[in-house]
């Protein structure tokens, strides 16, 4: 069981070199819809173990929330239920918002 947290800026990286790498995050739909990563998906924290078959246990998968508290609960139960390939985004959106996009609305 492998969560390791990953900066903004890394995150950033990784997206180059993987285009099609999986985003996930776990808030609520009103915050995703005021701001969110581009072709992130949502599924809310507390939909995770209802909808935990429409995600890829082999793939790598970032998770995002808002400050990174809810990513981290969701990447402990990913883990628990075999995913392996898992990536905290520390920070969250906000801190994506500060580092890496502007443009994304901070709240």
């Amino acid at each position: 069981m492998s969560i390791q947290q990953i900066t903004p800026l890394q995150l950033q990286q990784k997206r180059t070199q993987q285009p099609d790498l999986k985003i996930l995050d776990v808030r609520e739909p009103h915050e995703f819809e005021f701001a969110h990563i581009v072709d992130s998906i949502l599924i809310p924290l507390s939909l995770i173990p209802l909808k935990i078959e429409e995600l890829d246990r082999d793939e790598d998968l970032v998770v995002l929330c808002h400050h990174g508290v809810r990513s981290m609960m969701a990447c402990r139960f990913l883990a628990k239920e075999g995913f392996e390939n898992l990536y905290n985004l520390a920070g969250g959106i906000d801190a994506w918002s500060v580092e890496c996009d502007s443009t994304v609305p901070r709240y």
